[in-house]
């Protein structure tokens, strides 16, 4: 049984007997002597979608739940179903579009290195690499002597993702694009 403190963003845990992975950690420590860290998680149920939040002290328990994780990567999407193949034995998993809305933006056909995580063989939700590599297909022109600046200019991906880029970066180019905050990293 994981404790509050060693829950970690993506790790699957059982509250009201339904599978909940966690999205968000937040610590606060409080001010005042001997009083224990609180943490602040917001949980998402595999099953229903719902959000909760859900507050606890380091030092108290949660139930763990059996959960395999595999590696897949994008095969196809068909219309609101979203195909992922497992990279090891060609297995096929479907999830329905709603369900993963929020990561749609980072899909692209054969991408790899996503984690399924399934409970009892079936697909519950998928966690995306830390950062993919997108072309962008929409920005303004690149400035010349951009490069000293701090500035940023709106770039439309090939997903259909805006992320800031610098302003010496031109369309066509491939950047890496961070997952957990849709923020520019590098040139690819």
């Amino acid at each position: 049984m994981p404790k509050a403190s060693e829950i970690k963003r993506g790790d699957v845990v059982e509250i009201n007997g339904e599978p909940h992975v966690a999205k968000t950690v937040e610590a606060k420590s409080p001010s005042s002597r001997g009083a224990a860290t609180l943490y602040k998680f917001r949980f998402k149920n595999l099953i229903t979608g719902v959000k909760r939040e859900v507050s606890a002290k380091g030092e108290e328990n949660f139930s763990a739940i059996d959960c395999q994780r595999v590696l897949v990567q994008l095969s196809f999407v068909d219309g609101d179903d979203v195909n992922f193949m497992d990279v090891t034995d060609f297995s096929q998993y479907s999830l329905q579009r709603q369900d993963i809305e929020d990561q749609m933006a980072y899909l692209i056909d054969g991408l790899e290195d996503i984690t399924a995580l399934l409970i009892n063989d079936q697909i519950a939700a998928i966690e995306l690499p830390q950062s993919v590599a997108l072309k962008i297909v929409e920005t303004t022109p690149a400035v010349k002597g951009a490069s000293a600046s701090a500035r940023t200019k709106p770039a439309t991906l090939e997903t259909g993702l805006i992320v800031q880029v610098p302003e010496y970066i031109t369309s066509g180019e491939v950047i890496k694009i961070n997952t957990t905050n849709a923020k520019f990293m590098a040139r690819a």
